[in-house]
């Protein structure tokens, strides 16, 4: 019998646990020539700042042993030209929508969501409270919890959609950060996001990237993630999303086990370009080997 990945989050069903990582997947058509794009959970688009955003000069990619280091800043078209030019493609993917939702100050993640709340084919945001690769040494609202909570809850006041807070790993104790999420009105959480990273040209003792600090991502912190989503799954009552160094589909059933009800994947698509709809497979082959009729079965089954 094939085993049933239908995954429900409460706030949002899809029909497998896999969606794209944002930042990592363009806005989604850009794959659309590897993949049946509708043969995944969901899209997680490209961050949205109100206006275009050009992003950190270059160089800002570098490879790493076992991961890479960017530090985009990201670089995006602006919520009018996304509504006006991607959005209406994507309505038509058949597999959900989600955006990820940025801003330089408080008042711009309210700005974008009111634009884009007035936009039908969108079924949640995601909070990007936690990219540590622009200009601000890592600094971001997630790095603390009375900023996490008073953000999200702002956030979730002005939203008529459901909304997941993107947390950070650079910090002391998640589970406290999860918990600010959860108290600030979130959905649910999805982490982990890069982590602060610093690459030098031994020639010349230079950082290797303009921006000097980027955000380390690739399977290097699958451990470090794993941990993580662990931590705050035991933590919030919300469903957590779990992201990083997901390359195959036993590595996303790790994260369930973790207690993830949902996995997103990012770097692995620049490797792979059909990599999410191959973790789809795998989990569904995984499954079946083992007898698991749903993958929802596995999610925080860890036996500590």
């Amino acid at each position: 019998m094939t085993p049933d990945l239908a995954t429900d989050l409460g706030f949002l069903k899809l029909r497998n646990p896999v969606l794209a990582a944002s930042g990592t997947f363009g806005y989604g058509s850009e794959f659309a020539p590897f993949m049946n794009l509708a043969g995944i959970g969901g899209i997680v688009v490209k961050g949205l700042y109100y206006a275009p955003r050009e992003g950190n000069p270059p160089p800002r990619l570098v490879e790493t042993t076992g991961g890479l280091i960017n530090a985009i800043g990201l670089q995006g078209v602006g919520v009018e030209k996304f509504a006006a030019e991607v959005l209406p493609g994507l309505r038509t993917i058949g597999t959900a929508v989600i955006v990820n939702v940025c801003g330089d100050d408080d008042d711009e993640y309210l700005r974008v969501i009111d634009f884009l709340d007035r936009r039908e084919g969108i079924a949640a945001y995601e909070l990007n409270i936690s990219c540590p690769n622009v200009k601000k040494n890592g600094l971001c609202p997630a790095l603390r919890p009375d900023t996490t909570r008073a953000l999200v809850a702002r956030c979730k006041a002005a939203s008529r959609r459901p909304l997941i807070a993107k947390l950070s790993p650079n910090v002391t104790d998640i589970a406290e950060i999860a918990r600010a999420a959860e108290a600030g009105g979130a959905d649910g959480i999805s982490l982990i996001n890069t982590l602060l990273a610093l690459a030098v040209d031994a020639d010349t003792r230079r950082p290797k990237l303009a921006n000097t600090f980027g955000g380390l991502s690739g399977p290097a912190i699958k451990p470090i993630a794993l941990r993580m989503v662990y931590q705050a799954a035991s933590a919030v009552q919300i469903p957590v999303i779990g992201l990083g160094g997901i390359a195959s589909g036993v590595d996303a059933v790790e994260f369930l086990i973790a207690g993830a009800r949902a996995v997103q994947v990012g770097t692995a698509s620049f490797v792979d370009p059909a990599a999410t709809v191959r973790i789809v497979r795998e989990i569904s082959a995984f499954c079946e080997r083992r007898g698991i009729a749903r993958a929802a079965d596995l999610v925080g089954t860890l036996r500590i």
